[in-house]
């Protein structure tokens, strides 16, 4: 029973290790997903802040959909200890609804962005992850950890001077921690520490209290006030279809990152529903929406070792209490101290290894370029999926290109009873990058009467191929003579015969 044995196979490959009742058993792994959960909802709280402002809305929006967001992802998606909430890629793209047409126009936005996302994700979108190359994913995470870096310069540019050393103090703490434990996460250690001097000291430096105010409130339900005509839906639907594929993209790619930092797999296609009815219940509580996060993801899975939906949980529980009970004690952390892990993810995210000088001496010159095009592109455009759709267009012509000059054309002149004929044997794919130049590799005047065209040795996946054969039939015939096509493979014949003499060539 084949059928049971993949389901089976399904089932165990999607299984994450450890599941959450061996966390829950396990007084360890939960002291680890629980600091992790604090760690991470420390980091957000002034990124999504920031986000807010990006995105021209209050920074409640952003700090609440953040919260509803972890929560809900760590239900329904599809990759355990990945955080969700709002992101910058997802402010840029829908900021302009804010501006333009008001707060309902933009949660409206966001509601019909989730819709969407489901259906992507019925129609099988995750898929499409095994057409990005690895060169990609090399420049698409080099590219997030420059991202990374440069969203912190605004907090060490133009700032007083003891940020500097508090920066330092942070960074010097994570370094050394986890060569004395690994119980407690070492983000969160430096942030306490670099805390508490701020306070001993009362040194005078910029705190997450100064980059907005934090709400005090719970999140209330949100209904858009907008007509439900097709106006609003030309309006809506185009910044909604951007926030939609922007945020699968991310979400995937980060899914992936993590499937390779933590050795497991996950489900993308469950990843992509589950973004979509997260980005939905984000909108009924007024949120803004937003993606996978890959920094505050890489703080939790590398930096705090977490590997369950309960570090992704209490991100989300933390996030809340934080923001609406203990708004006050949050307001006194530094930035530098956030800054300092935010620096520091940066560093661990780098794959430092793709640019040393033994690796680009042994990678493929086009390959090396194809990640250099996607980094370039994301961090002028600071948009990650334009980045990889970029990245992955120039890897396509790069790898066409290669291809198509793996075609050999050979030809031998035999005689069969007194005949003389012209023996050609045709090697390799052929489709249209390969077949333009195909018309030319024979000599059509200095043949002899009958010719023979062996396609045992080559593949025919295109109608170019096909007007090209019909064209080079057709010049061997304008000079009177005979062509014979022998040993297709059954796709190759099938589809020649469906196509041949139907295309226009030699008209």
């Amino acid at each position: 029973m084949p059928s049971a044995t993949a389901t089976t196979d399904d089932t165990s490959r999607y299984r994450p290790e450890p599941s959450v009742l061996t966390a829950l058993r396990t007084p360890r792994i939960l002291t680890r997903e629980v600091l992790a959960g604090l760690v991470v909802a420390l980091a957000l709280i002034p990124e999504a802040i920031s986000f807010s402002i990006i995105a021209g809305v209050d920074p409640k929006v952003g700090l609440f959909s953040s919260f509803i967001m972890a929560i809900t992802i760590a239900f329904v998606g599809g990759r355990p200890a990945m955080i969700t909430a709002a992101t910058g890629a997802i402010a840029l793209v829908i900021a302009p609804v804010a501006r333009e047409y008001g707060m309902d126009y933009f949660i409206a936005t966001v509601l019909l962005a989730g819709v969407l996302q489901i259906v992507l994700a019925v129609f099988g979108v995750a898929k499409l992850m095994r057409f990005i190359p690895r060169s990609v994913m090399v420049g698409f995470v080099n590219a997030l950890a420059i991202l990374i870096f440069m969203a912190q310069l605004p907090h060490l540019v133009g700032v007083p001077w003891l940020v500097y050393p508090l920066v330092a103090v942070g960074l010097i703490v994570m370094v050394l921690m986890p060569r004395i434990t690994r119980v407690i996460p070492a983000p969160l250690v430096s942030i306490i520490i670099v805390t508490a001097a701020v306070l001993v000291f009362a040194l005078n430096v910029p705190t997450v209290g100064d980059q907005g105010e934090l709400p005090r409130s719970l999140p209330e339900l949100f209904v858009p006030n907008v007509p439900l005509t097709w106006e609003t839906l030309t309006i809506i639907a185009p910044y909604a279809l951007a926030m939609a594929l922007v945020g699968l993209m991310e979400s995937l790619m980060t899914a992936k990152l993590v499937d390779d930092v933590t050795d497991t797999h996950s489900n993308k296609t469950r990843e992509s529903w589950g973004q979509g009815v997260a980005n939905i219940v984000s909108g009924v509580f007024g949120g803004m929406g937003g993606c996978a996060m890959i920094g505050q993801t890489m703080i939790n899975v590398k930096a705090s070792g977490a590997r369950t939906r309960i570090s992704t949980f209490l991100a989300g529980v933390f996030l809340l209490i934080l923001i609406v009970v203990l708004g006050d004690v949050v307001a006194v952390i530094p930035m530098a101290a956030l800054v300092a892990v935010m620096i520091m993810v940066s560093v661990g995210t780098f794959d430092w290894h793709s640019i040393t000088p033994s690796t680009l001496k042994r990678m493929p010159k086009s390959e090396t370029f194809v990640m250099a095009a996607t980094v370039a592109v994301v961090v002028a455009t600071h948009n990650l999926a334009i980045g990889v759709i970029v990245g992955v267009f120039v890897a396509s012509v790069l790898f066409v290109r290669r291809v198509a000059h793996f075609v050999s054309v050979d030809r031998e002149i035999t005689e069969h009873f007194g005949e003389e004929r012209a023996h050609y044997t045709v090697t390799g794919e052929l489709f249209f990058a390969s077949s333009n130049d195909l018309t030319t590799l024979f000599e059509y005047s200095r043949d002899p009467d009958r010719v023979i065209i062996d396609m045992s040795q080559s593949h025919i996946w295109d109608a170019s191929t096909v007007a090209a054969l019909d064209a080079i039939v057709t010049k061997y015939e304008q000079h009177g003579k005979t062509v014979e096509l022998i040993g297709m493979n059954q796709h190759t014949s099938d589809f020649h015969t469906r196509l041949s003499g139907g295309l226009g060539a030699g008209h």
